[in-house]
This record gives structure tokens, sequence and C-alpha cells, in this order.
């Protein structure tokens, strides 16, 4: 479900705040038009800002909201009152503290949000495919069931990333999975001799599976194929061009 310019689930309305942005409604321009949220691009720090500001007010989010360096790893941080000020590099964030929202960036790679409907914690991944082989989802699931949170009353929220006809690898980096685990090959696709087509949500998916997860919505959401919705690293590398990042955050209900 599209609200605005966010997508998400009517499943979660009742337990959190999420939303994954799409490209528009921000004050961006050129390569990063609109809604760029990250620091790293083309962009000024005080375009960047506004941007933040009008996602979180789109979803009517009047916390601090905390980020991480991302760097395509399984590391998971857990923030707190103390901690939020630090600055930590990782892929995952995890809190619950009700006054910190927690907000990952992409352009491709996968968003992933993950609670529980005891409204403990919340949790915000950045999965690309290293983050998908050190299967950082179950490094995120680890933190509820650690607080003995039943896996029954875990909710997973995936949202929208490179779609399986557009993720295009060679022989090299399946065999890299393969070797991880020989299961994955059901995640590859022959193209030709020399590429493979790579199925990196329902991998995420069926990592989750194995951890027991049963509560698992999808917004099945190609970001390469929808020029107007989403910024495409991989879209815009192949014309030697950069591109913005998507926010996507999740919070407490107030």
């Amino acid at each position: 479900m599209i609200t605005k310019n966010y997508f998400t689930h009517t499943k979660i309305k009742s337990f959190v705040k999420a939303g994954f942005f799409t490209r528009n409604g921000g004050v961006s321009k050129k390569e990063n038009y609109s809604l760029n949220c990250s620091l790293n691009q083309k962009d000024s720090k005080k375009n960047v800002e506004k941007n933040i500001n009008i996602c979180l007010k789109n979803l009517n989010i009047k916390k601090k909201i905390k980020f991480i360096r991302q760097i395509h790893s399984n590391k998971v941080i857990k923030i707190n009152r103390k901690n939020i000020g630090k600055k930590y590099s990782g892929d995952g964030l995890i809190t619950n503290n009700k006054q910190i929202a927690l907000g990952v960036l992409t352009a491709d790679c996968c968003p992933i949000f993950i609670f529980d409907k005891d409204k403990k914690y919340i949790c915000a991944l950045h999965s690309g495919w290293k983050g998908a082989l050190k299967n950082i989802t179950a490094k995120g699931v680890e933190y509820f069931v650690k607080q003995k949170i039943i896996k029954k009353n875990i909710v997973v929220l995936i949202g929208p990333c490179l779609s399986f006809k557009n993720f295009e690898v060679s022989k090299d980096f399946k065999n890299k999975f393969i070797s991880k685990n020989k299961k994955y090959s059901i995640f590859f696709k022959y193209k030709n001799k020399e590429k493979d087509l790579f199925n990196l949500r329902r991998l995420i998916n069926y990592q989750l599976e194995e951890l027991g997860i049963k509560n698992i919505y999808n917004i099945n959401r190609d970001t390469f194929s929808n020029k107007r919705i989403f910024f495409s690293h991989r879209r815009e590398a192949q014309k030697f061009r950069d591109t913005g990042r998507m926010l996507n955050i999740i919070a407490f209900n107030d």
C-alpha cells in the first residue's frame, strides 16, 4: 500500500509507525530529485535535513531519528538514551526506547523492519547481497529471542528492493552463496554462460522462515525498473551516474 510518498502495510498499523519512502516529495535537485536523504551524495546538508524532516512529518513522528553508517555487514547495534549521540558503523539498529525512531537508507538494497506484537522492541536492517550472505536478519531476530520474545509475536516487514529479474550476477558471485549453503542455489536462475539472476528478496524470506518466523510481509516493488518512484544505484551506475538514497523509518506508536 502506498500512502502519499511512502509504502507501508495495513498489518502493522496497530503496532508501529513505519514507512519505506520513495524518491518523491522532497526538495533536492538533478540526480538527487527529490527526496534524497543521504549526505554521502552530491547534495547539500540543508536539503538532506529538510528531506528527512519531510519523511518524519509524513509519518507523524516527533522523535529523534537514529542512523548508522552502513557498511554492508551483519552488525546490529542496540540504541538507548545514553548512546544515541554516538556514531556507529554497521547495518542494523534496534531499540526499546519509545522516544527513538530508526532509519536506514537504500537504493536497491533491501530495507527490513522487525518488531514484536507486544511493542517491546523495534529494529531496522539494511541488507544488500553481502548482508544476506552474512544473514543479518538472523542477527536482528536474535536480539528479540534473547529478550524472551516468542517467535510467533515477531513481525517482519520487507521493503522495496532490486528484483530477481534485474539482479544480474556473475558465476563467482553465485559460488560465494553456494559455498556458504548449498540450499542457496535455488535463489539463482541461469541467464547465460557468464551471468545468473539472483533473488535477494526470496533468500531473505527463506532465512526468516528457517528461523521459525511466520509473520512476514513484503512490499514487493522493484527499485530498478520504477525510475519515477525509486532511486536505484544499479540502474544509474550502468550510465556512470550517481543517485540519491531513500529513507526507511520505523518508530513506536505514540
